[in-house]
């Protein structure tokens, strides 16, 4: 194994599937299964997800809900898409725990990081929910965060697509893909495959992100052995 602890970043709307919103089973059960292949080799995995899927966000003239009230409906729903992923986990014999930013005690533990990383060593998933638990700040940034604190080797991005591009190759076939990128290219260039605070806490703390598909089965077991697989952005 290249990499013995790594942080998974999720998105929300990577749970959809061919819904339009809400979880998919199927998907949930086959993110749980990739993860479970190195998690059964030994590595230490924690996972921030986001929440997409449920919430992202009102038109606030419409419905008159402020920055702050609609960051805080999106915490609540990272906090279930943890739970659906912490319970699909357990079902196929994972031991997990989740974590979260606030103060849901009957649902999840508070995050604590010496715990957070005793649960690690004792071979356990560790599920980062309620991002940071400010609004204003991405679950990008929380996972770049979390990641930070826990000292992971590394963060694995999964998404639909196998990298990053110079613009979205699901709508422009003449799309670009970047074998290796460094954070002042991306920023430069205005990637928007993580938000510019994420890449920049990962670059001034020399935390190396691999952006891969996770929808392709040993896509992210292929990651954690050191195959060359997606977009590695670095100093």
């Amino acid at each position: 194994m290249s990499y013995n602890r790594i942080l998974l970043k999720l998105s929300g709307e990577a749970l959809v599937g061919d819904k339009n919103a809400g979880i998919d089973s199927k998907k949930l059960l086959h993110y749980a299964n990739e993860i479970k292949k190195i998690h059964d080799i030994g590595v230490e995995v924690s996972i921030v997800i986001g929440g997409g899927n449920i919430y992202r966000g009102f038109n606030n003239t419409e419905h008159k809900i402020d920055r702050v009230q609609g960051d805080y409906m999106g915490m609540l729903a990272t906090i279930i898409n943890g739970l659906a992923l912490q319970n699909t986990l357990e079902n196929i014999g994972i031991p997990t725990r989740l974590q979260s930013a606030i103060n849901v005690n009957q649902v999840a533990e508070p995050y604590i990081k010496r715990k957070a990383i005793r649960h690690l060593e004792k071979n356990r998933i560790v599920i980062f929910a309620a991002g940071t638990g400010n609004p204003y700040f991405t679950t990008d940034s929380a996972a770049v965060l979390r990641a930070i604190e826990i000292e992971a080797d590394i963060i694995l991005k999964g998404t639909k697509v196998d990298g990053i591009y110079d613009c979205d190759p699901e709508i422009n076939s003449d799309a670009v893909k970047f074998e290796n990128i460094t954070f002042n290219e991306a920023i430069k260039k205005g990637l928007k495959i993580m938000d510019t605070t994420a890449f920049t806490l990962s670059q001034e703390n020399n935390l190396p992100i691999i952006v891969f598909d996770i929808n392709s089965s040993d896509n992210l077991l292929k990651a954690v052995s050191g195959e060359k697989i997606g977009t590695i952005v670095n100093i």
